[in-house]
Formats: structure tokens, C-alpha cells, sequence
């Protein structure tokens, strides 16, 4: 049997994936929140057939490798597409959240009537058809589908090859159970083709699909940008940064520094660059410097000064600080590495900021009030805090519910996508049959004087 080609197959779904977009949109809150309950069950139900097949996944990962990877890479496909017991629950226990969040279809935003007594309104109402790539693995591509299915959109997934049996049955499970409790078939559609050319046919379905949201790695997402003929709904390209004031807390500053840079490297919202006042690095950066080295085994670039105050020396014999390069100030490192520099106030750590661009989490450490309003006003990313890690930027976290990713771009919605931002608007007008007369004719500004002239 010959096999459809990828363009083909990928098209075919796209249609009908678009042509359940109206029925969806229409959905009931209720009818969308059993489907999720339902799915929720249904995972938690088959959830030993599920690690079988991610087992088997795991131990086939090498082959979907390029030849020559490292160990650490081999690790790292693991770690992203092994689930546990613990995990699958997990994935249950989002859904089951999301389902009793709010709906925001058909909220109404705004309303006001006009002088000639319409009402003007203006209502959420789903973006249409949302196609997603990722690599994430299986617990965050089922979150963003969860996240879809309540805003009232259609999803397109397509995901990592390296979890296609685990992907696959996962996929089933869902699509099965929302049908089976009223949701339009298609709403939840799965690409299970592993090849490339699948992925690439979906950024280019312009025809079908609305939007395209890249879930995973800095790779993926550069492809899509590049690739796809769609608005990329989510974008989270750019730097985190924590900066420290002459006025902080250090015990504080040293745990937010930590906290941002370690507790999962590879995070979008992990900080990459950290600003710290020169009045006080004497009595912080060394003893952080040190606790970045030896506990957590961070590969630490700093500024000349940042060198000097250090020692430049290895601790317990692992690398000394390295110098900082033009490029590491805008780099998003998703990885072990800081990069710090000393600056003379504020005004030099809003300046880094504003050139070494773009922003997606920035984080001042101070006791100051007034500069902390006034670094919330100025510092330019997606989300700004104040003596929090930067890993707090998250949809969750932040009390949206869950988040189909971070945007760092300025169009649509910048932050966390939540449900919210899933939506757009459209206004809704009501009126008593007011009709449109024509507008008086224009008139030139010589002749605005003439008329003006008395006779």
C-alpha cells in the first residue's frame, strides 16, 4: 500500500480540523467541561497502557538522534519524554483544573451605548484553528490541548517523534473521550506522522488553520518562525535578567539569583544575565559566585570586574569565571550559564536592559520602593517583578490556570497565554434601525475662511 504523501495527509486534516471550528465555538461551558473531565479520566484509567508504550519510547529514543549525539543529549530527549506514574497523574490533574476554570467565550470585555442609542459591545470569542508544534513532551502538549478544547478552539498537534508510541496512544485516548461526551470530531486532531515534512506541511496551512504555537526547544522555535506561513501565536525568544540593587536584602538576592538560574536551566524564564549594583557586590557576588560553581556547577562569564573581584580562581577544581562576551549579554543560554556584570546604578542596569533586548523576564532585588516602581515602569520585557525568581513568570503560577507558553512579542498578547489570550475579540452591536446619512461635503481650508467672512 502506498503511503499518502505527507502534504497530503497533512492538508486533509487541516480541512477537517477547520470544519469544526463553528461547532466548537458554539460548545457549551458544560459540555466542554465534562469532555475535559471525561479525558481526565480516561488518561488516569489507561494510564499503565500509557507507560508501557512511553517505555518503549524511551528505550527506542537513541534512534531518533542524529548520528553522533552525546550522552547529554541522549539525556536529555530522555528526561523530556519519560513519564512516571506520578506524571501521568499529573496530566490528569490539569485537566481536571482547567475544566473548572472559567470559560472567557462570550464574555463581554466592554459595553457602552452611543448618542444615537445603539450598544456597543465587545465579546471574546475563540481565534478558530490553532496548529501546535512541540517537543516538550507528553504532559505539556496535553496541557496546551486541554487549554485549546476550554477557549474554544481546534487544535492541530503535532508532536516529537522520539514519544510517537506514547504520543500516539495518548492521542487516542483524548480525541476519543471528548468525543464521546459531544465535542465535534476534528476539534482534536493529532498529526501521527514522524517524518519532518509533517511538521513543516503544518506551518504552511494558511488556508486551514489560524495560528501556530512552537512548544520546545530554541531550535524548534527558530524553525518555525522561519518556516511557517501563519502568525506564530507564541514567541519566547529573549532574555531574563535579575538585577540587584544597592539597597537588597543579599541573603534574598543570593536565593532569587539561585533559584532563577537552577531550578530548570533549561526554561524559557531561566535567568541568563545578572545585574548587580557595585556598592554591594563586595559582599555578594564572591560568596554567590562561589555557591554558582561548586553547589550547582554553573559555568559563570563575567565582566572584568565581575573577574577581578572573584579571584578568576577555579573552586574544588572546577572552572574559574570566564569572561563575558558582547554576544553572552543578549544570549537566552537555556542552559548552566550566567552571565554577570557590575554596574554603577540603576540607570546603567536599565541601559543594559534597553540594548540588550528583547525582554522576557526582568527581576529587581531591593528594599527601595521607589525603585522598584520605577524599574516596573521602565524595564522593557513580557513580565517585570520585584524580589521574585524569574521562574514565578508562568501562567500558572501567576493564578491564569495554565499557559500554552510565553509570548515576548508585542502583537496579540504579551506574558503567559492563558485561556484569555486564546480569544480574540469581535464587537457586537445592537440597534433600533439607526441608518448611516451621508457626511457633509468636505471643504477646503480657503474656503472654511470665505464662509467664515461676513457678508
Amino acid at each position: 500500500m502506498v503511503e499518502v504523501p505527507a502534504k497530503i495527509y497533512v492538508t486533509n486534516l487541516a480541512k477537517r480540523a477547520r470544519e469544526a471550528a463553528r461547532p466548537l465555538a458554539l460548545l457549551s461551558s458544560g459540555i466542554k467541561a465534562r469532555a475535559l473531565a471525561a479525558m481526565a479520566e480516561r488518561v488516569s484509567v489507561e494510564a499503565a497502557a500509557i507507560l508501557e508504550a512511553n517505555r518503549q519510547d524511551v528505550e527506542a529514543i537513541g534512534t531518533h538522534l542524529e548520528q553522533g549525539s552525546d550522552k547529554d543529549s541522549v539525556k536529555a530527549a530522555v528526561d523530556r519524554v519519560r513519564l512516571t506514574s506520578e506524571a501521568i497523574r499529573g496530566m490528569a490533574d490539569r485537566m481536571t483544573q482547567i475544566a473548572e476554570l472559567p470559560d472567557p467565550v462570550g464574555e463581554v470585555t466592554r459595553m457602552w451605548r452611543q448618542p444615537n442609542d445603539m450598544q456597543v459591545s465587545r465579546v471574546r470569542v475563540p481565534i478558530g484553528v490553532i496548529g501546535i508544534v512541540s517537543d516538550s513532551g507528553p504532559i505539556v502538549t496535553t496541557e496546551a490541548v486541554a487549554l485549546c478544547l476550554k477557549s474554544g478552539n481546534v487544535c492541530v498537534v503535532r508532536g516529537g517523534p522520539e514519544w510517537n508510541r506514547s504520543g500516539s496512544l495518548i492521542a487516542t485516548i483524548l480525541r476519543e473521550a471528548a468525543e464521546q461526551a459531544g465535542v465535534p470530531t476534528g476539534a482534536i486532531t493529532f498529526i501521527e506522522r514522524p517524518e519532518r515534512e509533517a511538521a513543516i506541511e503544518l506551518l504552511r496551512q494558511s488556508k486551514f488553520l489560524d495560528a501556530i504555537v512552537p512548544r520546545g526547544s530554541a531550535g524548534l522555535r527558530q524553525t518555525v518562525m522561519e518556516q511557517s506561513r501563519l502568525p506564530v501565536l507564541c514567541h519566547d525568544l529573549g532574555v531574563c535578567r535579575v538585577y540587584v540593587d544597592a539597597d537588597a536584602d543579599l541573603p534574598l538576592a543570593q536565593n532569587i539569583v539561585v533559584n532563577s538560574k537552577v531550578q530548570l536551566p533549561s526554561a524559557s524564564n531561566a535567568a541568563d544575565t545578572l545585574l548587580v549594583h557595585q556598592s554591594i557586590a563586595r559582599p555578594l557576588v564572591p560568596a554567590l559566585v562561589r555557591r554558582l560553581l561548586d553547589e550547582f556547577k554553573v559555568e559563570v562569564r563575567g565582566c572584568p570586574k565581575t573577574i577581578t573581584l572573584t579571584g578568576s580562581q577555579s573552586l574544588t577544581g572546577y572552572q574559574a569565571v570566564k569572561e563575558a562576551t558582547d554576544e553572552d549579554w543578549s544570549r537566552q543560554f537555556l542552559s548552566k550559564t550566567i552571565a554577570i556584570k557590575l554596574v554603577k546604578d540603576m540607570d546603567e542596569a536599565l541601559d543594559h536592559m534597553a540594548k540588550y533586548g528583547p525582554g522576557h523576564t526582568d527581576t529587581i532585588v531591593t528594599r527601595d520602593y521607589a525603585r522598584a516602581m520605577r524599574f516596573v515602569q521602565e524595564a522593557d520585557s513580557s513580565a517585570v517583578l520585584v524580589n521574585a525568581s524569574t521562574r514565578m513568570h508562568d501562567g500558572a503560577l501567576l493564578g491564569l490556570g495554565g499557559e500554552i507558553g510565553i509570548s515576548t512579542t508585542r502583537l496579540h498578547a504579551r506574558g503567559p497565554l492563558g485561556l484569555e489570550e486564546l480569544t480574540c475579540q469581535k464587537y457586537v452591536v445592537l440597534g433600533t434601525g439607526q441608518l448611516r446619512q451621508p457626511h457633509p461635503v468636505p471643504v477646503t481650508y480657503e474656503d472654511a475662511i470665505m464662509l467664515k467672512r461676513p457678508s
